[in-house]
């Protein structure tokens, strides 16, 4: 617990008003997206400033005070939660967009701003910021960087580490840390914003952030193609990327996920009865390309066996289609309140294959799955429903799923985090992945740049 001094001390340096010890304020702070978890902090600070961000660091190392920097609780895997107690640094206020350089085609950042404001700001310059997460509307762009999120469009434009040029941070021990800026070459060492990209907090403190900007695509095509079964849908991907085309996304929805997002937004979803839907986004500077690809796309799929192939001709429709995708997270909670999501990843070929396993390990242990993701990359989001199971059977099938999920995916080549994270609930299956020995590099790093353990203990290791 917090002594009074160190209470006095953390209102001084960020305002009494901005510091919060009551239960019913930092509530929504002991939780975030993870169902069925909650750790109270012993305090939450709403920074006001981003000139306070040093002192208040500063400060907790020397009193060897945990910190927990939070966006906006959207994450997955419990990365923000204060499994410790001590203080949450929330960003909600810093949420500025200090510039967008048309010049050099470049946007500079505090971690509070919420992605798609960034999106909207920027594509009105005619400029395009790609990375796109799922909960792009509520999410940060700080969050972003710490989890380095991807999204559908990742398959053909990567994810949010592949736009960060700069960092400017603070360290445990209250100095400053600049890196990068607005350049998109730097070879001077070491990737030094490559391991605080995906740092999940434990590291340093984001203070601004400089993200590489690209023109916008004027011609965007978006097709739904349903799938009587799943694996055709999964070797259309497959087949797609072979043509020499990389859509700007392809995402794939199970039936299970069609069908709870039909009930959350209580409407009939076209072709409900499919075995599995394609999403397919195309983009390009051109319009008779633009034309000439999504013709060609659609022959592919109808060879494949889809059932039809329809295009989304105005944005009224394109809204309606990638709403049922963005809403799939939120439909499952109903479904099943408590459940567990993992975001394997693997070699895109292997996707068939890795759907293939999942639904026979479904079917082994007689748990319900809900399936979706990024076909294009190789990324599925599975989702292990517990619904009305018994907390004895849950508490003990659950790790025997994960285990042998785990093991198919790393058989094959692939990761058990894609974009989530590691966090608090997957450490325990880190080891199944990454070796000792790398183990022990990332540890060493975490020393180095944090000798107290005072960032976000308790998650990754």
């Amino acid at each position: 617990m917090l002594t009074e001094k160190q209470i006095r001390a953390l209102c001084d340096i960020a305002g009494t008003e901005n510091v919060f010890f009551d239960s019913e304020s930092i509530e929504k702070y002991a939780q975030d997206e993870t169902p069925d978890m909650k750790y109270q902090p012993d305090t939450v600070i709403i920074l006001p400033c981003i000139s306070c961000v040093k002192e208040l660091v500063g400060f907790c190392n020397d009193e060897k005070v945990p910190i927990v920097p939070r966006g906006a609780g959207t994450g997955t895997t419990g990365g923000c939660l204060p499994v410790h107690g001590g203080v949450v640094l929330s960003f909600e206020k810093l949420n500025k967009i200090i510039d967008i350089d048309e010049n050099n085609l470049m946007a500079v950042v505090e971690p509070g701003v919420i992605t798609g404001n960034l999106h909207a700001e920027v594509e009105k310059k005619g400029l395009f910021y790609p990375v796109d997460p799922a909960s792009l509307d509520s999410c940060t762009v700080g969050g972003n960087v710490a989890e380095n999120s991807g999204g559908p469009r990742a398959v053909k434009y990567g994810v949010t580490g592949d736009y960060v040029c700069g960092i400017k941070a603070v360290l445990p021990d209250g100095t400053d840390f600049v890196f990068g800026g607005k350049i998109v070459k730097n070879v001077m060492g070491y990737n030094i914003p490559g391991i605080l990209v995906g740092s999940e907090g434990t590291l340093a403190v984001f203070k601004e952030i400089t993200f590489k900007l690209i023109p916008k695509p004027h011609f965007v095509s978006d097709l739904l193609v349903p799938f009587a079964s799943i694996r055709d849908a999964a070797l259309t991907v497959s087949r797609i990327l072979r043509s020499k085309i990389v859509p700007s996304a392809i995402e794939f929805m199970d039936k299970s996920s069609i069908d709870a997002v039909g009930k959350l937004l209580d409407r009939k979803m076209p072709y409900g009865e499919a075995g599995a839907h394609l999403l397919i986004q195309l983009d390009s500077s051109d319009g008779d390309e633009a034309e000439k690809i999504y013709e060609k796309v659609g022959g592919i799929c109808m060879e494949n066996n889809a059932e039809d192939v329809l295009v989304a001709d105005n944005s009224q429709m394109k809204e309606k289609l990638w709403e049922a995708r963005r809403k799939i997270r939120e439909a499952i909670k109903p479904i099943s309140p408590v459940k567990r999501s993992s975001d394997v990843v693997v070699p895109r070929f292997k996707i068939p294959d890795l759907l293939e396993s999942i639904y026979l390990l479904q079917d082994k242990h007689k748990i319900r799955f809900i399936n979706y993701g990024h076909a294009g990359d190789g990324n599925v989001h599975v989702n292990i429903l517990k619904e009305n199971m018994e907390d004895s059977v849950w508490n003990e099938k659950l790790p025997v799923v994960l285990d042998e999920l785990y093991a198919i995916v790393v058989g094959m080549g692939g990761a058990i985090s894609g974009e989530h994270g590691i966090g608090l609930v997957q450490k325990k299956y880190l080891r199944k992945a990454v070796g000792n020995r790398e183990i022990k590099i990332m540890t060493d790093i975490k020393k180095l740049f944090d000798p107290n353990n005072i960032m976000n203990p308790g998650k990754i290791f």
